[in-house]
């Protein structure tokens, strides 16, 4: 069965640094035509980082969209076309956390809401993780670093204290391979 479904024409609806969103015509597989409204993104990292201790470093931070703070694995966009998406990781935990790692590994990508959105996230296992990081977070980013052990990251996540995406499977990769 064909499922493809071919752009006609593209009008953008907003477009600035961070994302775009365009209306698009599109032809069906049966060959009617339809509307499409798709948020175009440059794409994430996120990293999930480990100290000596095994405790997973997570962050909580203010979410503007859900009017609430949330525990996430630090993380980040692609900051311009061509980024290396491992580079975006490091970065993202040296700013967001007192913590550095000498390099990560890529562990999976997936799409975040393919129904409307093309954003791509690289999930990344850091390794040689330490303290000392002098990097800061962007101007208008707030974050508290948050360390949990295995029990209370099963607690975390049984109670609904972590309801993020990418940190359900960041943890949940971890959980079932470590």
């Amino acid at each position: 069965m064909d499922l493809k479904e071919t752009r006609l024409t593209s009008e953008p609806v907003l477009e600035n640094s961070f994302l775009n969103v365009h209306r698009d015509t599109i032809r069906l597989p049966n060959g009617h035509t339809h509307e499409r409204i798709v948020v175009r993104h440059p794409g994430a990292s996120c990293v999930l980082a480990l100290t000596a201790e095994e405790k997973v470093i997570l962050v909580r931070q203010w979410r503007y969209a859900v009017d609430k703070p949330l525990l996430e694995l630090p993380a980040g966009k692609l900051d311009h076309a061509g980024e290396n998406p491992a580079e975006c990781a490091l970065r993202e935990l040296a700013e967001e956390t007192p913590y550095t790692a000498e390099r990560v590994r890529l562990l999976h990508t997936f799409y975040t809401a393919p129904g409307f959105c093309d954003e791509k996230i690289y999930l990344y296992q850091a390794e040689g993780v330490r303290a000392g990081s002098t990097l800061q977070n962007d101007e208008d980013e707030f974050t508290e670093t948050v360390l949990l052990g295995r029990e209370a990251i099963r607690a975390a996540l049984q109670n609904g204290e972590i309801v993020d995406a990418k940190t359900l499977i960041g943890l949940q990769y971890w959980l079932l391979n470590s």
